[in-house]
């Protein structure tokens, strides 16, 4: 009995080990052509790296070597050092480092290539590089030189030990002792070594100026926690602060401190309310009531009006809408400060209403708080006609206003705001209205023409 059914099964069993042992060899073969392409992207992507930071550097040598005035030169080499830092980045972006501290090498590159394309799209002729300005441009030739030099220190050791990067990969996943790793020992020397370099001017764009808040215009002294409890209250209509938790944010950086406020939910199956203040002044720059908004029983256009009487009522005063959204019967407002027939784009306010009850539910005013300032805002040097031939002749303009945006070097800018379509498209023309030109162009859609027209007749 036991040998006739040992005949039988034999033969099934023999089936069934060969074909695990072949799934099994399939298996390993695919495992390992994948580790093979993602080792090979590692390879090219780092030797790519070592490339774009040596002609970096070179292309650095030769825009100095040119003569300030030669504005064609000076402009090609800046590109090419934009062009290449760009490059460079996202070869970094490619390797295995996102448990490595880089950072400092990548804030570098960022800074480098913003303040290479500033320099890159500016007037030369009428605004020259500065002896700062090129003193900038030697210390990254410098500063490149060395760069280079480590990364192809780096670059020996990979090739003469044939050093590969998933070994890189699986050591800063794991939690085992990684410094005997030549490559990311030397990553961790190059990255240290770019955070020795003393501070660089890399003029008004500098990235690391733009993420920090200015507390200047600030109005009002420094809060405690209990008066922002208070305020807290006041905005949310309520008089009982005991449940309210707060926060305090930003440690010894005055650009980043402020408050948090907590408001657990009545129901348990709502969000937290948050409250964000700043703690000068004790400013509100962010609320959200997280909730869920079943149906839409009310349009854009009476969300915008909420919206715009809420604004009225708390410190946003003048305020115009600028742009409407709508996502799962909530609608989404962004609004614009209006001085003077003027649009000022860097200080906005975004609101957003339930569609059920009109109930604002958030608000996010960071922008319009620090963006606060005097402005002079003078009589355009350029007509609105002047400035809408610059125009293509087949554009329908169907509004104007003037407004004041930020350009490429992060600078205010008045300019002469059209509206027009073209192509079944619409489009968002910003001319400069002291000297011409354009400064920016945008598609946008038709509610958000809608908005700007709006704005635009207020």
């Amino acid at each position: 009995m036991y040998k006739r059914l040992s005949i039988v099964m034999f033969p099934f069993l023999l089936l069934a080990v060969i074909g695990a042992s072949v799934w099994g060899y399939l298996e390993h073969q695919e495992k390992n052509t994948i580790l093979i392409k993602a080792e090979n992207q590692y390879q090219r992507a780092f030797h790519d790296l070592s490339f774009h930071v040596d002609k970096l550097h070179t292309e650095l040598g030769n825009t100095l070597a040119v003569n300030a005035t030669s504005e064609p030169s000076y402009r090609k080499g800046l590109v090419n050092v934009w062009r290449l830092t760009s490059q460079a980045q996202s070869d970094i972006t490619q390797l295995p480092l996102t448990l490595l501290p880089f950072n400092k090498t990548e804030d570098f590159l960022a800074n480098m290539a913003n303040f290479s394309y500033r320099m890159s799209v500016r007037d030369m002729t009428k605004q020259p590089l500065n002896e700062q300005e090129i003193k900038t441009l030697s210390a990254l030739y410098d500063h490149s030189a060395e760069i280079t030099k480590e990364i192809r220190g780096v670059q020996d050791k990979v090739i003469a030990n044939n050093l590969r990067w998933m070994d890189v990969e699986m050591a800063l996943a794991s939690e085992k002792e990684t410094r005997d790793n030549a490559i990311i020992d030397g990553f961790s020397s190059v990255d240290k070594k770019v955070g020795a370099y003393e501070e660089l001017n890399w003029g008004p764009g500098n990235l690391t100026l733009l993420s920090k808040n200015d507390v200047k215009m600030l109005s009002g002294n420094n809060m405690t926690a209990d008066e922002i409890k208070q305020k807290a209250a006041t905005f949310l209509g309520v008089s009982d602060t005991a449940a309210m938790k707060v926060v305090e944010n930003g440690g010894s950086a005055p650009e980043l401190q402020s408050f948090s406020v907590i408001l657990p939910a009545a129901q348990g199956n709502e969000n937290d309310t948050q409250l964000d203040f700043t703690k000068k002044g004790g400013h509100l720059i962010y609320f959200m009531k997280p909730r869920t908004v079943q149906a839409s029983k009310f349009d854009l256009r009476q969300a915008r009006d909420i919206a715009n009487e809420f604004l009225d009522q708390h410190e946003y005063k003048n305020m115009s809408a600028v742009s409407y959204d709508q996502y799962q019967n909530t609608a989404n407002i962004i609004f614009a400060k209006r001085e003077k027939d003027v649009t000022i784009y860097p200080q906005q306010v975004s609101v957003k209403v339930a569609l059920d009850t009109l109930e604002v539910t958030g608000v996010q005013a960071t922008d319009y708080i620090y963006g606060q300032k005097q402005r002079n805002l003078g009589q355009p040097k350029i007509s609105a006609a002047e400035a809408r031939k610059q125009l293509s002749p087949n554009m329908k303009v169907t509004s104007e206003t003037l407004a004041i945006i930020k350009n490429d070097l992060d600078e205010e800018v008045l300019c002469h705001e059209f509206i027009g379509t073209m192509n079944n498209n619409i489009y968002r023309v910003y001319m400069n209205a002291d000297l011409g030109g354009q400064e920016k162009i945008e598609t946008i859609r038709p509610e958000q023409a809608e908005a700007a027209s709006g704005a635009a007749k207020k």
